[in-house]
């Protein structure tokens, strides 16, 4: 786990507590948030097409690493 990230969709749903998980392949990939009810895990929501799954860890990801490398205490861009 190397962070969360939350979204707004159509200003309308805010969606919270995604996970971005370090993939062993490389890249990441999301996680979206459960809720133990009757000692079973049920998502709270998640994509349900493999395309909007895609589309919104894309957005995400890209977010993630420009948060990242503007943040890089040793990147030269840091120092701006």
């Amino acid at each position: 786990l190397v962070g969360f990230a939350s979204c707004v969709v159509n200003d309308s749903w805010h969606l919270g507590s995604i996970g971005i998980i370090t993939r062993l392949s490389g890249g990441y990939r999301l996680t979206y948030p459960t809720k133990t009810v009757f000692r079973k895990n049920m998502q709270l929501y998640y994509p349900i097409s493999k395309t909007v799954g895609e589309q919104i860890e894309e957005v995400i990801v890209a977010k993630y690493e420009e948060v990242m490398n503007k943040h890089d205490r040793h990147s030269s861009t840091s120092a701006q």
